[in-house]
């Protein structure tokens, strides 16, 4: 007969919703045990409250008041939301979030193993700051290092990182809570929180081996079932889960009204949007309660205004950059003739004026680059190039830019972009091109397409591979076609160019950076008299001394450098004081 139980148990569970009534019908089915009362379980992002362990829906709105400051509190399984709102409803919200289930014996395993990838515990601080980090890049609630190593041998709470095989890189992370663990759940619940992926990652699949990892293990477990919370527009979250074989439970959860919540409980009612560039200066901005006035969405325009001080902003281009700077920047040449007399390392040059002007210019130097010299997101640049016919197709393509043509020298090394607010170093992260991993199955043309994709769903669109002329040049000059199968675990970059608008990545090295780079591009800042800025170096490495300036950029994507504090610099500088109003 007992063995009967649970099978019972699970079936009237399947259709009844979770509330303290159905779990104590459960939990009289044992009779060695009591029904658990009022669960809290911190989860490092704040505390898990178990909505239908509270008997009492005011004392659950209590409970969801005492959320301490810089976190986020979330009560689950809340059966009569609108009870629990009444008794405070200045500050509670119902969470516009889906609540989704996987029933264990329902649950298919993958038919193919994920490649490269490796997950396990996170057990460490370093750990801890891996996944902040994570957190950062996708604007998500930071969890307590020291939690994390607290759990790091807990059944209780699990985080679990995914590390790229061959460089352990943590480029995914997700936590378990195991109910039956925690609070002796009766039902033999778990549920899943806090998924995130690297939007920087070329490895597929991240997402999906970390929630097929946690089903296994809570499964092994004896878990009987696996919850996790959605946002209700996530569509391409939901479609994961929908593959996976979750579905929707009729049940609610109850948020705080805080600033981590904000755009959930006030909503997006804006026909148009902010790119993320400006975004993260806005969001900034409004923090700290500076009014934001949008001119133009399309264009990116808008207003910051603080007391008696107005300052016009194209994202992090700004009233406070004079025009002789910007200037100085977009003209290539400029950039050049300025930063070499203040003592500066910058590339071989000359300006395109006839073909057997270029050719000299490539027979004295053997590899050059070729650019347009005024335009930006890397459109119109060819670098590399080594023979007469590329070098020809190359400025037909830069003309179609600019009517000015710049060769430089090519020089091999990383490409590093340091960003200067104040004159002072912010961030600095090495820039990589367009890069696919080959899975044996598909052709090199449609692997760009998924990595496009990817990126662009990181990125909100603003980061795709161009399926072009040069990036067809790229897979040939490698000895490949659109159509080659790409050896499973093969490598292979599809772009020469570094820029995130075509597909590149960036890796923060900005605790790493030498104090000869770090020196050289703030005297590159002060000798262009630009007060924000970014600087385009090649560099062996970001802690060598070695360097040339390629490029300056007057108007730097401040987005591209989580965890670093880009925007709080950038409003620092514009508005001094009010830095003072945050505690």
């Amino acid at each position: 007969m007992q063995l009967d139980q649970p099978v019972s148990n699970e079936r009237l569970l399947r259709k009844q919703l979770p509330s303290f009534n159905n779990l104590k019908a459960v939990a009289n089915h044992h009779e060695d045990k009591q029904l658990p009362e009022n669960i809290i379980i911190p989860c490092g992002w704040g505390r898990l409250l178990i909505g239908n362990t509270f008997q009492d829906p005011q004392q659950l709105a209590n409970t969801l008041a005492e959320e301490s400051e810089g976190q986020r509190d979330i009560a689950l399984y809340v059966s009569n939301p609108h009870v629990v709102l009444s008794y405070s409803p200045q500050h509670l919200f119902l969470d516009p979030s889906d609540t989704l289930r996987i029933w264990m014996d329902n649950y298919r395993a993958a038919k193919k193993p994920f490649s490269h990838l490796q997950i396990r515990r996170a057990c460490s601080i370093e750990d801890a700051t891996a996944i902040n980090a994570l957190y950062q890049q996708r604007k998500m609630v930071p969890v307590d290092p020291q939690q994390v190593e607290f759990y790091k041998n807990s059944r209780k709470v699990i985080f679990f990182v995914a590390e790229h095989v061959a460089n352990k890189e943590i480029i995914g992370t997700v936590i378990a809570v195991n109910h039956r663990e925690s609070y002796g759940d009766p039902t033999h619940g778990s549920s899943l929180w806090s998924l995130a992926v690297s939007p920087n990652t070329q490895v597929a699949g991240v997402g999906e081996a970390l929630v097929r990892h946690i089903i296994e293990y809570c499964a092994a477990r004896g878990c009987h079932y696996l919850d996790l919370s959605v946002l209700h527009s996530n569509k391409m979250a939901k479609e994961l889960y929908k593959k996976i074989g979750f579905k929707p439970i009729n049940t609610f959860a109850i948020k705080n009204k805080n600033a981590i919540n904000e755009k959930l409980f006030l909503g997006d009612n804006q026909p148009e949007k902010l790119n993320p560039y400006a975004k993260i200066i806005t969001d900034e901005a409004m923090r700290r309660g500076i009014d934001v006035t949008v001119q133009d969405y399309a264009e990116n325009l808008f207003t910051l205004s603080l007391g008696g001080r107005k300052i016009r902003c194209h994202e992090s281009l700004s009233d406070v950059t004079p025009a002789v700077s910007m200037h100085l920047c977009q003209q290539k040449a400029l950039t050049h003739k300025v930063l070499k007399n203040a003592g500066l390392n910058t590339p071989e040059y000359c300006t395109y004026q006839s073909e057997l002007q270029a050719n000299a210019f490539l027979a004295k130097h053997q590899a050059i680059v070729v650019k347009p010299a005024n335009s930006e997101q890397g459109r119109g640049i060819t670098v590399n190039i080594q023979n007469h016919t590329t070098l020809m197709s190359a400025i037909e393509r830069a003309q179609h830019e600019s009517a000015d043509i710049l060769l430089e020298k090519f020089y091999l090394g990383l490409d590093l972009r340091v960003v200067v607010i104040g004159y002072q170093v912010v961030a600095a992260a090495i820039r990589k091109p367009a890069e696919i991993i080959g899975d044996g199955i598909h052709s090199i043309k449609r692997l760009v397409t998924y990595q496009s994709r990817r990126r662009q769903a990181a990125t909100g669109g603003e980061s795709r591979i161009p399926i072009d002329s040069e990036t067809e040049r790229c897979v040939t000059e490698q000895g490949y076609s659109w159509s080659t199968i790409l050896p499973k675990g093969k490598q292979l970059f599809v772009c020469k160019t570094a820029n995130l608008h075509t597909g590149g990545t960036l890796q923060d090295v900005t605790t790493s950076l030498s104090d000869t780079l770090r020196t050289v591009s703030e005297q590159a800042a002060q000798a262009l008299a630009i007060p924000v800025v970014g600087l385009d170096l090649i560099v062996p490495s970001p802690s060598a001394n070695e360097y040339v300036i390629i490029e300056a950029n007057e108007r730097p994507g401040l987005e591209n450098h989580a965890p670093q504090p880009t925007a709080e610099k950038f409003i620092d500088l514009l508005f001094p004081l009010s830095n003072k109003k945050i505690k």
